[in-house]
């Protein structure tokens, strides 16, 4: 049994055609936009799909997104070795959806823009906008550079393909379907991958509990102290507990869907805001679904491998490889299901990088080129394409920067808070805060680049003590030695670290600064936006920030929130009918035409004319 030894099966024919036909469905949606989709022959097409979506394609998108292979291989394996506790993004979910649908779609939306950057010119200055943009196109190709790693040591563990051969084959057919295709492809390619994804996940989980049974796997993850859920501590120390899942992940979260250039864009492809807000919701319930199946996926993982640990054993060189080794081993037997679960994995990768790739290109254009050019918009159209070519290239040299990161899961979020944290709060200081002016935004946006920097590169040099991380117990006394000659040894203890790590443990009760530098990495991201808008308002007060005249459309307006509807309602609702005609006459005043891409109404003049 799977359970009592460390050797898998191996990749069969049929795997390899199921695998290959994913990626020919994923290149044929790109060629097929490409050669008979003639809407798309301008800039704003290829980046906005015209801004004709519906909502159930755009969230099913979202999510495709969310589930990346950090998703399906990383979080099953936080929760073989650290327990279930990073359930409680659930919660940061909720609050992720509800911010962002409040605060940040109807800012985009009313303003028409393309590039979320273009608002921090239009709120503050140019050099705000640059400083901006740069820190997403940094923060997005490390991040891609993970997401690309991912799946390469996913097909490396199962077939014995190099690694780079992994990582090129990745990024090579997401840059093509991309650059050809635009955002209708990365869209309803995303649609295809997110069935081929679930479909993977399913599989493991349908096949373990068959093997297992739930009640076992629930019962051995509660003897082995995987249902840790009860941990309420709130030293801001600890990895993970309640209070980083819900609190450092609402912020993390928001960084993501709430001002990435990414998930924005998804949202302006809408043809209305009401279709932008229910694809988010839509995005939710997918989003809980699929934290459910990782989270069980990585109990079935340590149920059938309590025994014998194939990572300390040496069955796998990273604890990212687990699942494919479980999947290996329990599926091997059924030809086409390992190939169906590896398709899965790159799925989830491709429909990230394509979204980041078509992200990275839009922003490009939009802030670095247009605003110094006067070309037309079929060169344009072109140099768009050129930029897909450009970052899926750059994407997949990055991800051998992956392989000095550690986990893909905490690597992947650590850059989000990073870089995503200070993003956020520059935009949340623009929105929120009339007040606010561009030294205020300036000064603020640096200050948490460095906060979140030092404490960042900090971690990296010197590692948290397992007090901290809190690393639960593996063991492999049940281990079959006979059932293979690879490995002749068995250990009743948990995998000791690297020598290195061991020397950072030694370090730290030496340097003063280590605890700051073990900071949760989940608290990353509001350390570096409470950081900027902190530090922005004192500035903008200083520097006269009060005396600031500014164009209502560009902060948080009340008629703005679905909130301020459901008041009028209901005060409708009491008043037995009064006030019906008020509040018709308010939704046309405060929202307009749900999206300005169809009408010709523009800034006010005024504004202009204060920003040159």
């Amino acid at each position: 049994m799977s359970g009592d030894s460390v050797g898998v099966g191996s990749f069969l024919a049929v795997d390899y055609v199921v695998f290959a036909l994913m990626l020919a469905v994923s290149a044929a949606i790109g060629v097929y936009y490409a050669c008979f989709d003639k809407s798309e022959s301008t800039s704003g097409e290829f980046f906005t799909g015209g801004r004709r979506l519906h909502a159930l394609p755009v969230s099913l998108s979202l999510t495709a997104s969310f589930m990346s292979a950090v998703t399906m291989l990383s979080t099953p394996a936080e929760v073989y070795r650290y327990g279930a506790s990073v359930v409680f993004f659930g919660i940061s979910h909720l609050v992720m959806v509800m911010v962002t649908s409040e605060i940040f779609i109807p800012l985009f939306y009313k303003l028409s823009i393309t590039s979320t950057c273009e608002y921090l010119e239009l709120r503050f200055n140019r050099p705000t906008r640059l400083l901006g943009t740069v820190c997403f196109v940094v923060e997005t190709i490390l991040y891609t550079g993970v997401v690309i790693y991912a799946p390469a040591l996913a097909l490396n563990q199962v077939t014995g393909v190099g690694l780079w051969g992994a990582i090129i084959s990745t990024g090579a057919v997401c840059t093509f379907y991309c650059s050809v295709g635009g955002l209708k492809a990365v869209v309803w390619t995303d649609v295809f991958q997110l069935g081929v994804m679930l479909a993977g996940f399913l599989s493991v989980i349908i096949r373990s509990l068959v093997l297992q049974g739930v009640v076992t796997i629930i019962s051995d993850s509660q003897h082995g102290g995987r249902l840790n859920l009860l941990d309420f501590d709130v030293n801001p120390l600890r990895r993970h507990t309640f209070w980083t899942t819900t609190i450092g992940g609402s912020f993390l979260w928001i960084s993501i869907y709430g001002i990435n250039q990414s998930q924005v864009q998804r949202y302006r492809s809408c043809k209305t805001i009401g279709h932008a807000r229910l694809s988010l919701y839509i995005n939710l319930l997918g989003m809980w679904f699929i934290l459910l199946c990782a989270v069980f996926s990585g109990l079935c993982l340590y149920s059938i491998y309590k025994s014998c640990d194939p990572w300390t054993a040496g069955g796998v060189s990273a604890t990212d490889q687990l699942v494919p080794y479980l999947v290996m081993d329990i599926l091997g037997e059924y030809p086409g299901l390992p190939g169906l679960f590896v398709a899965a994995a790159y799925s989830g990768s491709l429909s990230t990088v394509s979204s980041s790739i078509n992200a990275l290109a839009t922003v490009t254009v939009e802030d670095f080129i247009k605003p110094y050019t006067n070309m037309s918009e079929k060169h344009l159209y072109w140099i768009s394409k050129g930029m897909s070519l450009l970052y899926g290239v750059s994407c997949i040299a990055m991800s051998g920067v992956a392989s000095l990161m550690g986990g893909v899961l905490e690597a992947s979020l650590s850059i989000t808070g990073i870089l995503g944290g200070p993003l956020l709060g520059l935009f949340t200081l623009g929105i929120l805060f009339p007040f606010a002016n561009s030294k205020g935004a300036l000064s603020g946006i640096v200050s948490g680049l460095v906060m979140t920097l030092w404490v960042g590169i900090g971690a990296q040099m010197y590692s948290p003590p397992p007090d901290l991380t809190q690393p639960l117990p593996l063991t492999t006394s049940g281990c079959n030695l006979n059932t293979t000659g690879s490995f002749n040894w068995t250990s009743n203890v948990p995998p000791t670290q690297p020598s290195s790590d061991a020397a950072a443990t030694a370090d730290n009760s030496r340097y003063f600064l280590a605890d700051w530098y073990s900071l949760s990495y989940l608290y990353l991201s509001p350390l570096g936006a409470i950081t900027t808008i902190s530090v922005g308002l004192f500035i903008s007060l200083l520097t006269g920030g009060c005396k600031l005249e500014l164009e209502s459309r560009l902060t948080l307006q009340t008629g703005d929130t679905t909130t301020y509807f459901l008041f009028k309602l209901l005060k409708n609702w009491v008043t037995g009918g009064r006030g019906k005609r008020l509040l018709t006459n308010d939704r046309q005043k405060n929202c307009g035409n749900t999206n300005l891409a169809f009408s010709d109404v523009e800034l006010d003049e005024k504004l202009h004319r204060n920003l040159t």
